[in-house]
């Protein structure tokens, strides 16, 4: 992408308003906190006071809509501390320039650093520096300040007490994510029907498991339909594509395929329900056709073997998902058992599936408390400080400090006045990537053109006074925290109302802090803009590290599944557990890391945009198929494959040493797998369903070596294919049988 095209998208993304469902009663909330604190302090303290606590239960209220499952409470109390920590030691240093910009630079690194710990802390920390600039400049002695500080902290326990008191959707957003998993999996189920290789993205389980981590105090009082159905749904996923896929379920035509979509279909429908039934807090409604299609005992007169075994799986999940989100027990979705056909001795043994239990009560994941967080939080700072410049959060921190002072620097030279306008609008629009910063540097100079000019057209006919004034900074506040999901830009012209009313209440007229508001915010979106270009953390050049990462995972998460055949333990498997999560981190990270490459001014360096789209279907198929393993896990006495275990060792080297291949843009190799693949036909095979899996992975690794072989084919004169691909081709169709064009691996 030229750049342009990267400058006409970030500024199209920034000055888009977006269409978002909106939280009147949390706004409202927050507008409430800020009035209460804006009048006890002009009531008891006076204007100068009443604009320096504003802030901080501002931005307390501003802490509770971030994206964070911690409780609201906490946010709202550590954000106006925080910010009054941080006024009280910059005053200390505002009469001194070298001190306070010493103090200034200091602040800056470690807000910017503070991202490794999470977003949530790192918009926290810029707030805390951007609105210190400001505040450091309304008291008027120390002991001034000390009662500033103490303000915004009373302005913070003040919006924290309106949380707890007067809560709005408790567990919403919760609930959201947990609604959100369950949703994927019924669109899941339904694209089974058409597609039994679609892909599955696992960013709404991963976010339900977040949403699931919750502190002690948060565990004693979640309600119980949010307690176990996240972990039905991660047990549904491989069902759901254990019975689609042909390779291990039904043939891709005929009765039996019918009979699967109709079993698909009905988990689509009960899942949605589950799902509707959890989001609102109200009871399941099932419909009876869904219920009707997996009582009827036909099921067992159609399907055989593991797709039979799937069927009935699934039926004992969904009724487990059901009951825990708020139906009767007398819901029961299993079919009457049917019996079993007798097996012929000299057919291979398949391990049975158990059918689950009544849910029990599952061990919740905790999360620190809050002073826990704090040295979590020093240890990924200084992991990402070891990385040096190889860090994208530490170029962002040297990057905020350097612009951050020479702001400071350029709005104290500038004959202006308000110079701290320039660095706090830099430090408000920069983020560690590049479209996040481009986009919020024109959203917010277009934002304050907007509010800028509404409020002084208001300020010009009104006339207002101070009561008026803080009337108005109230309601421009309420209107942010209405809109500010609804984009930058009109977020901004809201805060630009804001603190034009807010500083006018002080005594300050329109004229003196317009024109510089406009001038230095101009000049601070500008320091930020050419910070980036001139000391990028570009994303294109590290996708092949990303990629890499991502095999790797997905190597250890199959060699895992694969080592559970040696060595059978059951359905519980800690092990293949954690390979599974890291995997779907890796997955996850790429995904944000192609999404952040995609708008970058840069060139692919090696790896072009259709390969990279490629390698990511091979990888997520690659994924797919180890869970397709999983699903069929063997009991503790099923027999032994010593087999699988060489492979899984195999596949756990070969993955590695691909990932190495990658990074240095060579094509991976697999040979060692194919032959370990081979020495295990050489001693038999168990199960056909397991060793149908293995030679899937096999077929996913070589087709993410073709996806990364950029280099055109050789042709013969004439146009047609050498000798040697067609004898590739030849071996691929004839590799473990005869095969489907459009079997299992085919797109």
């Amino acid at each position: 992408m030229t750049w342009f095209r990267a400058l006409k998208e970030t500024a199209r993304s920034g000055l888009t308003v977006e269409r978002k469902r909106l939280e009147p009663l949390i706004a409202l909330r927050g507008a409430a906190g800020l009035a209460i604190v804006i009048g006890v302090s002009l009531t008891l303290f006076g204007p100068a006071v009443a604009a320096s606590s504003a802030f901080g239960a501002y931005q307390a209220a501003i802490a509770t809509f971030q994206r964070s499952w911690r409780p609201r409470p906490e946010l709202a109390l550590a954000s106006g501390t925080s910010l009054a920590l941080s006024t009280f030691l910059g005053y200390l240093t505002a009469s001194h320039t070298l001190l306070f910009l010493a103090l200034l630079a200091l602040w800056a690194f470690l807000s910017g650093l503070s991202w490794a710990a999470g977003p949530t802390i790192g918009i926290i920390a810029s707030s805390n520096v951007a609105i210190m600039l400001v505040t450091v400049t309304l008291p008027g002695s120390l002991a001034d300040a000390a009662g500033h500080s103490a303000m915004m902290v009373v302005g913070g326990a003040i919006q924290a007490a309106l949380a707890v008191l007067f809560p709005v959707r408790r567990w919403g957003a919760h609930r959201d994510a947990l609604a959100d998993a369950l949703a994927a999996e019924a669109d899941y189920a339904r694209r089974l029907r058409h597609d039994p290789l679609a892909d599955f993205d696992p960013e709404p389980l991963m976010a339900a498991r977040d949403a699931a981590t919750v502190t002690p105090r948060q565990a004693r009082t979640r309600p119980a339909e949010l307690h176990g159905a996240r972990g039905l749904a991660e047990r549904i996923r491989p069902v759901l594509a254990s019975l689609a896929d042909p390779a291990v379920g039904v043939p891709e035509e005929g009765p039996e395929r019918d009979r699967v979509r109709e079993i698909l279909a009905a988990a689509g429908s009960i899942l949605d329900a589950a799902a509707r039934a959890i989001r609102h807090g109200e009871p399941v409604k099932i419909p009876p056709e869904s219920v009707a299609t997996l009582k009827t005992p036909d099921t067992g007169s159609i399907l055989t073997g593991p797709a039979h075994r799937a069927a009935r799986r699934l039926a004992a999940l969904l009724r487990d998902v059901v009951e825990t989100a708020g139906k009767p027990p007398e819901a029961e979705l299993e079919p009457e058992r049917e019996p079993e056909p007798e097996a012929s001795p000299d057919a291979p043994k398949t391990p049975t599936e158990p059918t689950p239990t009544q849910p029990t009560q599952p061990t919740p994941l905790l999360r620190p408390t809050f002073p826990a967080l704090f040295p979590a939080a020093l240890r990924a700072m200084r992991a990402e400080l070891s990385q040096g410049h190889a860090s994208p959060v530490t170029r962002h921190a040297i990057r905020v400090t350097a612009v951050a002072a020479a702001g400071y620097l350029l709005g104290t030279w500038l004959p202006l006045g308000h110079g701290y306008w320039a660095p706090m609008a830099s430090v408000m629009v920069m983020r560690p990537d590049f479209s996040q910063t481009y986009s919020r540097a024109v959203a917010r100079f277009g934002g304050t053109l907007v509010g800028v000019a509404l409020a002084t057209g208001l300020v010009q006919l009104a006339h207002p006074d101070t009561g008026l004034s803080a009337a108005l900074a109230i309601f421009s506040a309420g209107m942010m925290y209405l809109l500010m999901r609804t984009g930058q830009v009109a977020a901004q012209a809201c805060v630009a109302a804001y603190v034009v009313f807010l500083l006018g209440m002080g005594g300050e007229q329109w004229t003196q802090t317009v024109p510089e508001r406009v001038v230095l915010t101009l000049l601070g979106g500008v320091l930020a803009m050419i910070a980036y270009a001139v000391y990028p953390a570009w994303e294109t050049p590290r996708l092949r590290n990303r990629l890499a990462a991502w095999l790797v995972a997905d190597g250890r998460y199959a060699a895992a599944v694969v080592g559970r055949y040696a060595d059978p333990v059951g359905k519980s498997c800690p092990d293949v557990r954690g390979a599974l999560l890291a995997a779907r981190d890796a997955r996850i990270a790429w995904q944000e890391a192609t999404a952040r490459a995609k708008h970058e001014p840069v060139r692919h360096r090696g790896l072009s945009r259709a390969a990279a789209a490629d390698a990511e279907e091979t990888l997520a198929q690659l994924g797919r198929v180890a869970m397709l393993m999983e699903a069929h896990l063997p009991d503790r006495d099923a027999t032994p494959v010593p087999a699988a275990a060489r492979l899984a060792e195999t596949l756990r080297k070969s993955t590695e040493e691909g990932a190495k291949a990658v990074r240095e843009r060579r094509i991976p190799k697999w040979d060692a797998v194919r032959k370990a693949l081979d020495e295990w036909d050489g001693e038999g095979v168990p199960d056909r369903v397991v060793r149908r899996g293995a030679g899937l992975l096999l077929t996913t690794l070589e087709e993410l070596s073709d996806a990364l072989d950029t280099t055109p084919p050789p042709m013969l004169v004439d146009g047609s294919q050498t000798a040697s691909q067609t004898a590739s081709q030849a071996a691929a169709q004839t590799d473990n049988g005869p095969q489907d064009p459009k079997g299992p691996t085919a797109r």
